[in-house]
């Protein structure tokens, strides 16, 4: 099988669609399977080392600082939006005119035009359930693609069960068109002893065990403002015990959440670390007396599975993927419940057995999750677009 990965998601810093791109862009090329991959960035074919493996192809996959800032520039534009669009539609286009015997994969939604089998992955639908919470440039660049993209798919495939029944129910798919395959997390995420995350830890400023750790883009539909005004309800010398510590990138249309972490810091009960770096992470969870993450909505909720593999308890929100992802393992709460989610916050960090009881549940269903299973079923449904198309690349 030849294999064409689109890459464009692929640039710093690395989160959410583009740990899912690079994860696949390193994984695939090891496959018995896979004959040949070429990897096609934001502007072009993107040339790898002939060796494989993550720590060859890593370093050529990922877009440089100055071309990621273009992409956000360009991505807060409407203009620049339909622009794009236009541009990739033409000149992708022309790239894969002689390509027609490979699969083609976008991991991020869009497909250009191409007279061969063709793979998109849905990672939510939260365009169309809370357009709200979106730009106006993100929006505009669904509207102009995204159905067209679903038009050109082969196979579809989707990160949870809860999006692959959203997709069915909001888009004409064809339901064996449509395959849900769940993330992996990686080996770095595993228990860990104090010593080993203090060095860490130490330059953030922490203790291990000494924090609640919530790790989330500061947007709309992560419901951090919900999540710290519960947190301002718990007992003055439990949430100075266990400061609330928030870890993710700046995001979008989050002036309410930068207000409630203003107010949070002045009183001393929480920190904002801000984007943190991909080697960092494993020890922050691991470092963590629990996560908390009461999204309203996700695709997956990667964070979730994060913090289970890395042996800490978890609260989760009630809706979407999530508590597929926590299989149970997890405490679940309705996330506009404010009273609701500080009562379960307070369970999250005092319980002990219920404590105990959900580290080792965790574990558990961690271990069901792993990248090298999801890159396997992956290759499954590059076969099936082959079959869709009559032959093979």
């Amino acid at each position: 099988m030849r294999l064409i990965l689109a890459v464009d998601a692929i640039f710093p810093p690395l989160a959410g669609i583009g740990r899912y791109a690079f994860e696949l862009a390193t994984r695939l090329p090891a496959l018995a399977q896979i004959e040949q991959v070429r990897y096609l960035g934001l502007f072009g074919w993107v040339p790898v080392p002939r060796t494989t493996g993550a720590q060859a192809v890593a370093p050529a996959l990922m877009a440089s600082s100055s071309t990621a800032n273009l992409r956000r520039r360009m991505a807060a534009q409407p203009w620049a939006v339909s622009l794009y669009d236009a541009f990739s539609e033409s000149w992708r286009g022309h790239l894969l005119r002689r390509e027609r015997g490979a699969v083609y994969h976008s991991p991020n939604y869009f497909l250009p035009p191409y007279d061969g089998p063709s793979v998109a992955t849905v990672h939510d639908l939260s365009i169309y359930r809370f357009p709200e919470t979106h730009p106006a440039a993100r929006r505009r660049l669904f509207d102009l693609a995204f159905e067209r993209s679903l038009k050109r798919a082969d196979a579809v495939i989707t990160v949870s069960e809860a999006i692959r029944q959203e997709l069915l129910a909001i888009f004409a798919v064809a339901p064996d068109r449509v395959s849900a395959i769940h993330h992996g997390v990686d080996a770095a995420f595993r228990p860990r002893n104090a010593q080993d995350v203090q060095p860490v830890l130490s330059r953030h400023g922490l203790q291990a065990g000494g924090y609640t750790l919530s790790v989330a883009t500061l947007e709309p539909r992560k419901k951090l403002d919900r999540l710290i005004d519960a947190y301002s309800r718990l007992p003055d010398a439990l949430r100075r015990h266990y400061p609330l510590v928030l870890a993710g990138s700046a995001g979008w249309l989050n002036d309410r959440i930068r207000e409630a972490i203003d107010r949070g810091r002045s009183e001393g009960w929480l920190r904002f670390l801000g984007y943190v770096p991909q080697d960092d992470l494993p020890r922050l969870y691991a470092g963590a007396r629990a996560l908390a993450l009461i999204s309203v909505y996700e695709g997956f909720g990667l964070p979730v599975l994060e913090a289970m593999a890395s042996g800490i308890p978890v609260l989760t929100s009630n809706l979407s993927s999530l508590p597929e992802v926590a299989g149970g393992a997890a405490l679940l709460v309705d996330p506009e419940d404010v009273p609701a989610v500080s009562g379960q916050l307070e369970r999250l960090l005092t319980d002990d057995p219920w404590r105990a009881s959900a580290v080792t549940a965790g574990l558990q269903r961690a271990r069901q999750f792993t990248w090298e299973s999801c890159v396997q079923r992956t290759v499954e449904v590059y076969a099936s677009a082959q079959q869709r198309r009559g032959g093979a690349g």
